[in-house]
């Protein structure tokens, strides 16, 4: 990334003129319309190229170009592996710089806080420790390629719902603790670049918040690249004095009104000196001023994305429920003769319709995503396999007697939208009461629908599937209005059908007599999780719990597969014989499900987001002011006490706990040691597979709280993991070191890290509720640990 010739970066800026400078602190349009999210023209003149901006935390995302979709973060993040997560990094920066990109938007690096936020999908978790090893790794390998990291969102950014007003309160200590490690670390890396967050931080916008980005960014953490705003998260001019450099998508703030407080006097030209200085100092520093020679040209590997991307979707889905070993299925007994009129019953949209990613900067469409019903018919051919949709969210065509005028689907361009564009208005007709489904599929993007008597509904989709606005209906006419909000760089086509009561119900009888005549059936279940929109509740969206408790019943060797962003309640667990969550698993999910399902790969993902039993038993639950907010304010009053910490605290069991994750092997924790190396401390185990399989499994440290220290703690977090791959028999030695800063936590007193000293128990094991080895250390005041 060391330009070969040293590029004098306060000389360039003292030669631009002022609307050189100005053009640099403000996103513009892309001549070359190369599809990207962010274009800077750059000053030709004195030898500065354009700088192009892309999205990227799960796959570039170009409209209209062809990328790989890589699995969804949350998927990466279940592999516990910062290895692989290095090699997800590299490749993001590879096909960036293939398509001429220089800047990669990502990653995520928000702390997943609460189970209904629409981009959980994109997160690395709710454990501080796992989401800044994989983040930092992510980073490292985005910049090895000469491509700009730009983690995001600094910071709080941890819900969708008023994400553009709602004011975040959270105290110095959860930030420190919980919020802030993942985006220190990245600052530690080098990243070349953050954005800011859309949401204030305690009464200040992040975009404009002098605490945030001067203070804690540059003075304490020594942040040396520049900081771009989230779409539209600018509120003043001022935002450049406070330590924001460059606003998106345009100059509403840092163009001509900045201009003219330069010229009255408001503002010093200095201040923009300094952003463009930080822009420019990072593209020399990667290389993208100052060479010689020109950059060389990066072609893109496709063969090699496709294969990164089945890797990763393989680690990372988890095995949440097989008590009855189900699973691995059996193609020899499922196309073996008998009576049963076919081997495997196949339900649901998602098995005919890959639901590969999730909507929004993240949505990355690839040029082609086997489906898992293909997949499945190629291993046990056609006649072996029958499909029942189950529930079709798309539902079917509203006849004409029953809206008028009659809807014609279309398409609404690409562009910049804070408001919905209507689309089309009409008159619904019901005749008999009952739930109906107004079933919009807005694919690219979001639609709104406004159905009269009804608040509107927000509804978005990756794959053509949107559960839309489910009701209960008297007879009658109702006005009906559908809204369209296409993404900056992806057009949004619109569909609208609705499911009546009686499809519904004929769909779900269908799925369940072809259930009845398999050796085994598969519900393929879906969320919608998607930027802009949090879910309404953790049930799965439309009749699909309904759903699978109709099919589990017909069958009790039923098996669920999940693609999911996050948590779902699951009303029919008991009832099914296994649960497969394989989450956004981009363009090879199919293959990896199919692997999966048949024992070729042996699951071994862990969660990294804790499943509660529902929405009462969450950390968020009985005060609006925890989530979504009041008057536009939102109070973190759960404090450190995120995902597992607050299950812990409170002793609320989960439904499923941090870490889980079962296998087709079984594994055995023996002969716990540690051994004192001064401030850290080294935690080795044997591990054992005890199984009949070849197996990977991540061994978890965790560390308990010292009953010496006044402030709160957890009472465990996890301080450590690291996996192994073991035959059947094998056995290994793991070591785990715990660094210096696990065993401390903020003083708000004192506004440092300070040792947490006194006895602390360390625990090994397969997840935060299963940790078959236990010993004590103690912590002096000085940080030493000793055995």
């Amino acid at each position: 990334m060391t330009p070969q010739t040293p590029v004098d970066v306060t000389a360039l800026v003292q030669a631009m003129t002022l609307d050189e400078k100005l053009s640099f602190v403000h996103g513009s349009d892309d001549p070359e319309a190369l599809g990207q999210s962010g274009y800077i023209p750059g000053v030709p003149r004195l030898g500065i190229p354009e700088l192009r901006l892309t999205d990227g935390p799960a796959g570039v995302r170009m409209k209209r170009k062809t990328t790989t979709a890589l699995p969804a973060p949350i998927a990466l993040s279940c592999a516990f592996d910062d290895e692989l997560a290095a090699r997800y990094g590299e490749y993001l920066g590879h096909e960036a710089r293939a398509k001429r990109q220089d800047v990669l938007i990502g990653p995520m690096l928000n702390v997943l806080r609460q189970p209904f936020g629409g981009r959980n999908f994109e997160l690395y978790g709710e454990d501080p420790l796992l989401v800044t090893a994989i983040g930092t790794a992510v980073v490292n390998g985005i910049q090895s390629q000469g491509v700009i990291a730009m983690p995001k969102h600094f910071a709080a950014n941890n819900q969708e719902e008023n994400r553009m007003t709602v004011d975040t309160v959270v105290d110095e200590r959860t930030l420190r603790e919980i919020e802030f490690p993942a985006f220190e670390a990245a600052v530690r890396a080098g990243a070349g670049a953050f954005m800011g967050a859309t949401n204030g931080v305690n009464g200040h916008p992040s975009c404009q918040n002098e605490t945030l980005l001067t203070t804690v960014l540059r003075d304490e953490w020594g942040f040396e690249g520049w900081v771009m705003s989230d779409w539209d998260a600018v509120h003043d001019t001022a935002a450049i004095e406070a330590g924001l450099d460059q606003e998106m998508p345009d100059g509403a703030h840092l163009g001509e009104p900045l201009r003219e407080a330069i010229a009255e006097g408001r503002i010093d030209e200095a201040v923009l000196d300094r952003a463009v200085a930080r822009i420019v100092g990072q593209m020399a520093r990667f290389g993208l001023i100052g060479d010689d020679t020109p950059r060389p040209e990066t072609t893109r590997d496709a063969e090699r994305g496709r294969a990164l991307a089945l890797e990763v979707a393989t680690a990372g889905s988890v095995l949440l429920h097989n008590p009855r070993g189900v699973l691995p299925l059996s193609a020899d007994k499922l196309t073996e003769p008998g009576p049963a009129a076919h081997g495997l019953a196949v339900i649901g949209r998602p098995a005919a319709v890959p639901k590969t990613a999730g909507v929004g900067s993240a949505l990355v469409v690839p040029e082609h995503a086997a489906t898992p019903l293909d997949v499945l018919r190629t291993r046990l051919g056609d006649d072996a396999v029958e499909f029942r949709i189950g529930e079709d969210p798309a539902g079917r065509p509203i006849p004409e007697s029953a809206l008028v005028p009659a809807f014609r689907e279309g398409e609404v361009p690409a562009g910049p939208s804070t408001e919905p564009d209507y689309f089309y208005e009409g008159e619904l007709t019901i005749e008999t009461e009952g739930r109906y489904r107004i079933a919009v599929t807005a694919l690219g993007g979001y639609a709104a629908i406004d159905l009269e008597g009804h608040p509107r509904v927000f509804a978005g989709s990756s794959f053509g599937d949107t559960a839309g606005l489910t009701v209960d209906l008297l007879p009658g006419t109702y006005k009906l209005v559908l809204s369209a909000l296409p993404m900056p760089n992806n057009p949004v086509h619109l569909t609208l059908g609705w499911v009546t009561p009686q499809q519904a119900q004929a769909d779900i009888d269908e799925a369940a007599e072809a259930a009845r005549g398999a050796r085994a059936a598969i519900v393929f279940a879906y969320d919608e999780l998607a930027e802009l929109i949090d879910r309404p509740a953790l049930a799965l969206p439309g009749l699909q719990d309904t759903l699978i408790s109709a099919v589990a019943k017909a069958n009790p060797n039923t098996v669920v597969v999940l693609n999911t962003g996050s948590s779902p309640t699951m009303p029919w667990l008991d009832d099914v014989a296994a649960v497969l969550d394989v989450w956004y698993p981009g363009e090879a999910g199919a293959e990896a499900t199919d692997a999966l399902l048949f024992g070729d790969a042996n699951p071994s993902g862990k969660l990294t987001q804790s499943f509660p039993v529902d929405a009462d038993h969450t950390s968020v639950a009985g005060d609006p002011l925890r989530y979504p907010g009041v008057d536009g304010r939102v109070e973190y009053q759960e404090g450190i006490f995120v995902g597992y910490r607050w299950h812990d605290e409170h002793a609320v069991a989960p439904l499923f706990p941090f870490g889980h994750g079962l296998s087709y092997t079984t594994f055995g924790y023996e002969d716990l040691r540690l051994t004192a190396r001064g401030r850290e401390l080294k935690v080795t185990c044997t591990l054992r597979n005890t199984g009949e399989r070849a197996g990977r499994e991540t061994v978890q440290v965790y560390l308990g709280s010292s009953p010496d220290v006044p402030a709160p703690q957890a009472p465990k977090a996890l301080a450590g993991y690291a996996t192994a791959h073991l035959e059947p028999g094998a056995t290994t030695t793991v070591d785990i070191v715990l660094d210096a800063r696990r065993f401390e936590y903020w003083n708000t007193d004192t506004g440092t890290w300070t040792v947490a000293a006194g006895p602390r128990t360390v625990s090994v094991g397969r997840s935060s509720a299963d940790l078959p080895l236990t010993a004590t250390v103690h912590v002096d005041p000085a940080g030493t640990v000793s055995p």
